[in-house]
């Protein structure tokens, strides 16, 4: 089961319920990348990844994920769908962006790295993805099939990149993206995410990963457009068939479970599923139930929940990850740090769709400042010429995460 909006109480409560009516102990998910907030109200925001991306020290990032993980544990989750391990090359990104670490394959690797041994740590699971890469596309795969261009040399050495490094460091999962990737499978517009050359032939063949293989959500666009070929709708749970025949072990969001499960039991029946390749799954999926305590049965105590996973340590970390990311990109003619204050007219201009009353709070308290605003960039120019220096804040609202079924 994956989570994709409420509270942890209401969160509690429902696990507690489907785990107690489930003869086999289930799995429960969620999208973590910052934490348990992209999800659920009442919860601690940890910085974005492309924060993290500033910060030096790689400790801190690992504690991070210590710390998330924590959160996670408590509120019995066993899979986190992070790190983010897309490289973002690509400005036009509508979907990745402030989610990746970086544009650099080398300082996304060493983060997430540090944030998955701080989550697994405590016992949590973390899944790398986009796979094979979602960092360089202009369209977004929750509402189209994104083109990723490159050559299979490109792909191999920048995209591939960090999951290699992961693999080696002890990744548990991948999760498999909706891309189209020529250059790893020709068929027009095919998803990778039911690319049994790319799910099978490369990531578990060619790269030797054995971890368990989540696809991206499967009523996304980018995979669900492909339920019409040639103008004639394929039955619900086809493309769910497609997928585990690809070589995916679990399948995301279906948009008919039920229909699914039939599909499914009748390709075993007729063989179309061997009973080799539906044990090879399952046993994996059993293999980590095990290895999350799932084997033992226990129940998820709401009592305290919203303290627990909200420790007063989260303030400290958060002060010193932003102390630490904080990153000067240039400071011409050393207009940092501003001095004068008293003799210079000072304009704040707010850009972005996020709140900055705490931002503008703060430089209140060193000297006077005046909140300009406009619609039409003539008009601002004209009402900031009175000033001596203008400061520019940049604020990105999250708000969207909460309500959209986001992977």
């Amino acid at each position: 089961i994956i989570f994709f909006q409420g509270g942890p109480i209401r969160q509690a409560n429902l696990t507690n319920y489907f785990q107690s009516k489930s003869k086999t102990p289930l799995f429960i998910g969620v999208d973590a990348e910052w934490g348990l907030s992209m999800r659920l109200d009442s919860t601690h925001i940890h910085p974005w990844n492309m924060t993290l991306g500033a910060v030096q020290d790689l400790k801190l990032i690992e504690n991070v994920g210590e710390a998330m993980g924590k959160e996670s544990k408590r509120l019995g989750v066993h899979f986190n769908f992070a790190p983010v391990l897309d490289i973002n090359t690509n400005p036009k990104n509508p979907v990745i962006g402030f989610r990746s670490f970086g544009e650099s394959k080398v300082n996304v690797s060493d983060r997430a790295i540090a944030l998955m041994k701080g989550f697994q740590s405590q016992g949590v699971f973390s899944t790398g993805k986009h796979f094979p890469g979602h960092g360089d596309t202009s369209v977004d795969s929750h509402k189209a099939l994104p083109l990723v261009s490159h050559s299979k040399e490109h792909i191999d050495l920048v995209e591939l990149y960090p999951y290699k490094r992961m693999f080696d460091e002890g990744l548990v999962s991948v999760m498999v993206g909706h891309l189209n990737i020529p250059s790893l499978d020709p068929r027009p517009n095919y998803p990778t995410s039911i690319s049994q050359s790319i799910v099978t032939e490369l990531l578990q063949n060619e790269m030797q990963f054995e971890g368990l293989i989540f696809t991206d959500a499967m009523n996304m666009k980018g995979v669900s457009n492909y339920r019409i070929i040639d103008s004639i709708p394929s039955k619900p749970g086809e493309i769910e068939l497609k997928a585990f025949l690809a070589g995916n072990d679990i399948l995301l969001c279906s948009d008919n479970v039920p229909a699914t499960i039939d599909i499914m039991r009748s390709a075993y029946q007729e063989n179309v599923i061997s009973e080799e390749r539906l044990s090879h799954s399952v046993k994996k999926i059993l293999h980590y139930k095990y290895k999350a305590g799932l084997n033992i049965k226990k129940t998820v105590e709401t009592a305290n929940l919203i303290s627990d996973i909200n420790p007063a340590s989260n303030e400290a970390l958060q002060y010193q990850l932003f102390e630490n990311a904080v990153t000067v990109l240039q400071n011409k003619d050393n207009i940092i740090p501003i001095k004068n204050l008293q003799k210079n007219k000072i304009a704040y201009v707010k850009l972005g769709d996020g709140e900055n009353s705490n931002f503008v709070e703060s430089l209140k308290k060193y000297t006077e400042i005046t909140e300009i605003a406009s619609k039409d960039l003539d008009s601002l120019i004209l009402k900031l010429k009175d000033f001596d220096l203008v400061i520019i804040g940049f604020h990105k609202s999250d708000k969207a995460w909460r309500n959209q079924e986001f992977t």
